[in-house]
């Protein structure tokens, strides 16, 4: 669970994070500094984004320029590009980590619940996405986009319909730049992260009895969690010059999740050894 790239793998580099004061954003950021990154992190706390960024200073020795952010909000966006170039001159890849979700059956809710997930998560996504494409391409500059999706972005999924249908949105987004603005040297990539425990998604998620109910290591075949450095590792991987070939992909990292729930007879596994043998046995009869 430590680093897999060589210390300067990001040197120079200037990286924007939304939703980069907490949970994953926040570790993957950390990452970031590590490896020689400029770090610019972004949401809509100003004081929770200034704590973090001396806490993340502190650790790594590098740079952090909080800004404060609504996604929803274009021309807020614009100001995060306007204020991280005046810090660091360039900006060289965007991470659109920022999301709202919670669990619900959908008949429950209001129209007011829908869009507050789907502008977060898919309106703030291609807010970022286009002011930053149009600057790279107005100043003849590369540029990385890395999206954060879910492996039910390309399956669906009942209770966390907003969601689903936002990071769908995402999820197509990203493969129809990669092809579009390829010609720019602008690569888009994603991942679709499996379950990495954080407090804040993990209570919206899987809460009190949900969780008791419905263990999530029950789904995933490796039988644990991911750990964040696996997830910064890749974020890293993806967001250097060593995925230069990298473009239009969206990496899956859930321990096989996704590829269990999806396998018609994958619950088999609750078969025990002895059941096994009786069903054996039934088969050598009828032969």
């Amino acid at each position: 669970m430590t680093g897999m790239l060589k210390d300067d793998a990001l040197k120079g580099k200037t990286i924007i994070v939304t939703g980069g004061g907490t949970g994953l954003g926040k570790s993957m950021g950390r990452y970031f500094l590590e490896l020689g990154a400029n770090l610019v992190i972004a949401s809509r706390k100003m004081n929770i984004l200034e704590e973090v960024a001396k806490e993340l200073s502190d650790q790594t020795g590098g740079e952090v320029l909080p800004v404060s952010c609504d996604i929803r909000k274009y021309d807020e966006v614009e100001n995060v590009i306007k204020q991280t170039e005046a810090q660091f001159g360039k900006i060289d890849g965007v991470l659109n980590n920022a999301a709202g979700n919670f669990i619900s059956p959908t008949e429950r809710l209001s129209n007011r619940a829908f869009d507050i997930v789907v502008d977060i998560v898919l309106r703030g996504t291609y807010n970022f996405t286009l002011a930053n494409g149009k600057n790279w391409i107005d100043k003849k500059q590369s540029g990385v986009f890395l999206n954060i999706v879910t492996t039910y972005a390309w399956t669906g999924s009942g209770y966390v319909v907003p969601s689903a249908c936002a990071k769908a949105g995402v999820l197509a987004l990203t493969r129809s730049l990669a092809a579009e603005w390829a010609k720019y040297n602008i690569r888009s990539n994603a991942i679709a992260p499996g379950p990495f425990p954080t407090e804040g998604a993990w209570k919206r998620l899987f809460p009190g009895e949900v969780a008791k109910k419905i263990d999530p290591l029950n789904r995933i075949p490796l039988k644990r969690f991911g750990e964040h450095q696996e997830l910064a590792n890749l974020a890293a991987y993806l967001m250097s010059d060593y995925s230069a070939y990298v473009n239009g992909e969206v990496v899956t990292i859930d321990g096989g999740e996704w590829v269990n729930g999806a396998g018609e007879f994958n619950s088999l596994e609750a078969v025990p050894p002895e059941m096994w043998d009786t069903i054996e046995k039934m088969r050598s009869k009828k032969k």
